[in-house]
């Protein structure tokens, strides 16, 4: 018996996010781009650029850029199972880099956001390129929650 993916918290406050996230100088610089989201989960990807390469001898993409693709799918996850917009900061972000990145190939990472504690976010997160039952990293990571200071827009 499989089940539907739930629809995020709060669709419009999701949207927006996601968008943001992709739209602020670092991502734009990196090619940050939303994939998909249901509640709980978030997916993104970064094309394979020359630009991002780490160590030109090898052509694989810097650890840095992966970092970030993960950090911020995280943080999006969270914002999946919120109702109203707050304001998140990553207080922990632990990445087991499992293998390098085949050159010349689009980088996902999904992030699940499994608990919601009212002032911390729990998430993990699995970064790719073919299939997800071959990761190139995996992450957790802990969210601090603040909605007394949300300045979303």
């Amino acid at each position: 018996m499989s089940t539907l993916p739930l629809p995020v918290a709060n669709q419009e406050l999701f949207d927006s996010v996601a968008k943001w996230f992709t739209e602020i100088p670092h991502s734009t610089t990196i090619g940050l781009q939303y994939v998909q989201g249901e509640r709980g989960r978030a997916t993104m990807k970064i094309d394979y650029r020359a630009e991002l390469v780490g160590n030109p001898k090898t052509g694989v993409i810097h650890g840095g850029v992966i970092t970030s693709l993960i950090d911020t799918t995280s943080g999006l996850s969270v914002f999946s199972r919120l109702s109203e917009a707050e304001a998140i900061a990553t207080l922990d972000l632990r990445i087991d880099y499992l293998k390098s990145a085949i050159p010349g190939e689009p980088i996902y990472c999904t992030a699940e956001c499994y608990r919601l504690g009212s002032n911390i976010a729990f998430t993990r997160a699995t970064a790719y390129q073919e299939s997800s039952e071959q990761p190139i990293a995996y992450s957790v990571g802990t969210f601090m929650r603040d909605s007394s200071k949300a300045t979303i827009s």
